[in-house]
């Protein structure tokens, strides 16, 4: 009888062991789908920026210096995007910020520019883009919190070395980049 009561515990320890292995690999895979998910409005917004500045490009040929940040700019967003860190994106991001906000100033000084149909198409296109980046970092960090919930509390934290899972980074914001550029004109 305590061959089988012996038995029925290990069974059960094993069940456990594999029900909190299959939780944390879950819950790893979820966080780096929500960073794929801001990849991908990265990418998009990274993608919106040549157009916009071609067509800012048309009425101020002038301002070279601003439209090769933004090539710069938009080449770290896509490396980053491909192989980079948590915080690498968010820079790679901030410096996007910062080249767009450039542009925008520039396509202020052209009113016939602010007027044309096809920017305002642009500019409604990045506004939604911003919003469904702002979804993904937030989705991503509600992702990590489950996460890291999960791999620094017991019985879960036993599991994390076998699952081969840890906790991983929050998606914050560069210093001055909470917000998304303001595109108002």
């Amino acid at each position: 009888m305590v061959i089988w009561i012996v038995i029925a515990v290990v069974v059960l320890l094993v069940l456990f062991g594999v029900y909190a292995f299959n939780k944390l690999r879950r819950a790893d895979i979820a966080a780096q789908e929500a960073l794929g998910g801001v990849d991908v409005q990265l990418t998009r917004r990274a993608d919106l920026i040549p157009n916009l500045v071609n067509t800012v490009k048309g009425y101020a040929q002038h301002e070279r210096a601003v439209f090769d940040e933004v090539t710069a700019a938009r080449a770290g967003v896509a490396s980053a995007a491909k192989s980079g860190t948590v915080e690498e994106k968010a820079a790679a991001e901030a410096r996007l910020d910062k080249a767009l906000v450039d542009v925008l100033a520039v396509a202020e000084a052209y009113p016939d520019l602010k007027a044309s149909a096809n920017f305002q198409e642009l500019q409604a296109a990045l506004a939604d883009t911003e919003d469904k980046l702002s979804f993904a970092r937030q989705y991503y960090n509600d992702a990590v919190a489950s996460l890291n919930n999960l791999v620094k509390t017991i019985p879960w934290l036993f599991f994390t070395g076998i699952a081969g899972v840890s906790a991983r980074t929050f998606y914050d914001a560069p210093e001055g980049q909470e917000t998304p550029p303001a595109v108002q004109f």
